[in-house]
């Protein structure tokens, strides 16, 4: 169960990391009026969260059942 916890928590964090470097690159200008777009600190902050749900995922995936 934790696993599986860990696993969709992972998922969703690279998702919402992959939407902030979308919106701070101006490659996914979504919601027109949301103050990210093309902020380049944005690039950098859903990059590192991309990689704590990637670390989330392979932490989950390596703990014994």
């Amino acid at each position: 169960m934790t696993r599986r916890i860990l696993v969709i928590l992972g998922a969703l964090a690279m998702l919402m990391g992959l939407v902030w470097i979308g919106q701070g690159s101006g490659y996914f200008p979504y919601p027109a009026s949301s103050f990210m777009i093309d902020q380049r600190p944005w690039i950098a902050y859903g990059a590192a969260l991309a990689l704590v749900g990637v670390g989330l995922i392979w932490f989950a995936r390596r703990t014994p059942r």
